[in-house]
C-alpha cells in the first residue's frame, strides 16, 4: 500500500467584518452577555450607556484543522453466482457446460476486476481537538496561504495569533488509519491512500470583555459571518491564563512551539506575556 501525504500549509481567512463594525455590533449585545437579569432589568429601564465600560478588546486568529483525504484501491476477486431457474427446467447448460441445478437454481463462477475510491474530510477544533463539521461555512470564504513571517507580521499589529493545542501528527495517524477500508479481494493490485490536504486554518475573532457594576462579560464577533455572541470568550480564557496580547514570532528556547508547515519548527512565543503576568502578579502582593 502506498501512504502519500499533502504538504501541510497554514490558511489564514480574511476578516470580512473589521474592528470597528465588530465592535458596534458587540456593543448590541452587551446587555445580553451579563444574562438574564441584566435583560429583564432593560425591559423595565433602558441601561444607560455610561453604565458600560469596555475593559479589554482582543482580534484573534483561532485555529481549526482540515484533512482531506482519498483511498483507492483496484482488485480483483472470483465470486459465485446464483441463478434462478424456472420451476419445469430441469438441466441447463452455460458456455457449452452442462450446470447441476438444485432446487430450481444454478451456481456459476465468475472473476470480478473491482475498483474503490472513497473520499474524506474532518474539520477539527485547534483548541478543544474535537470534530465539529459545521466549520465546513468558514471553507467558503476567502484564505491565503500564510508562513512564518505573515504570522509574525499579524503578530506585531496586535493579533493574537492561537497556538493550537491540537498537532498534526495525531489528526494525520488518525486520518490515515480510517482511510484504510477492509477490501474483499483475492489480489489487490494498486491500493493508495492519500491525504490531499492537511491544513491548519486561521479564522478572524474579536471578543470584546465589558464591565458594568462590579461584573464583566465577554460579546464574542466572528470576523467572517459577523454573527455576534454574549456568550464569548477571550484567548486567554481558553488557556485559564493572563496572557499579554503580544506575540512575536521567536526562534528561543523559551518560546511555546508551533508547527508551522513548510518549515520544520516555528516557535510562537506567548511565554513572555507569561513573564510579564508573573512580575505584575508578584509586585502587587509585596
Amino acid at each position: 500500500m502506498e501512504v502519500a501525504i499533502a504538504e501541510e500549509r497554514i490558511l489564514v481567512f480574511s476578516d470580512r467584518v473589521g474592528a470597528e463594525v465588530a465592535e458596534a455590533k458587540a456593543w448590541a449585545k452587551r446587555v445580553e452577555a451579563f444574562g438574564t437579569l441584566a435583560r429583564m432589568s432593560g425591559l423595565l429601564a433602558r441601561p444607560k450607556d455610561d453604565e458600560f465600560e469596555i475593559v479589554y478588546r482582543e482580534k484573534r486568529l483561532q485555529p481549526f484543522w482540515r484533512i482531506a483525504s482519498r483511498a483507492f484501491a483496484r482488485y480483483e476477486r472470483s465470486r459465485s453466482y446464483t441463478i434462478a431457474l424456472a420451476p419445469e427446467v430441469k438441466t441447463v447448460v452455460i458456455d457449452g457446460h452442462h450446470r447441476l441445478v438444485e432446487g430450481h437454481k444454478t451456481t456459476v463462477t465468475g472473476h470480478e476486476s473491482c475498483e474503490e475510491e472513497s473520499r474524506r474530510q474532518v474539520l477539527v477544533d485547534g483548541l478543544s481537538g474535537a470534530e465539529n463539521m459545521s466549520l465546513a461555512a468558514y471553507l467558503d470564504f476567502d484564505a491565503a496561504e500564510a508562513g512564518a513571517d505573515l504570522l509574525a507580521a499579524l503578530a506585531q499589529q496586535n493579533t493574537v495569533v492561537v497556538p493550537p493545542q491540537v498537532k498534526a501528527s495525531g489528526l494525520v495517524r488518525d486520518a490515515v488509519a480510517k482511510a484504510i477500508g477492509k477490501i474483499d479481494a483475492d489480489r489487490i493490485l494498486e491500493e493508495t491512500v492519500a491525504l490531499e490536504a492537511v491544513d491548519l486554518c486561521y479564522r478572524p475573532v474579536y471578543a470584546f470583555r465589558y464591565r458594568r457594576a462590579g461584573k464583566e462579560a465577554v460579546v464574542e464577533v466572528d470576523g467572517l459571518t459577523g454573527e455576534a455572541s454574549p456568550t464569548g470568550t477571550t484567548f486567554e480564557q481558553h488557556l485559564g491564563k493572563i496572557l499579554e496580547p503580544k506575540f512575536l514570532l521567536d526562534i528561543s528556547a523559551e518560546a511555546v512551539n508551533l508547527f508551522i508547515p513548510g518549515a520544520t519548527v516555528a516557535k510562537i512565543a506567548i511565554v513572555k506575556g507569561l513573564e510579564l503576568h508573573g512580575k505584575h502578579q508578584a509586585a502587587k502582593a509585596k
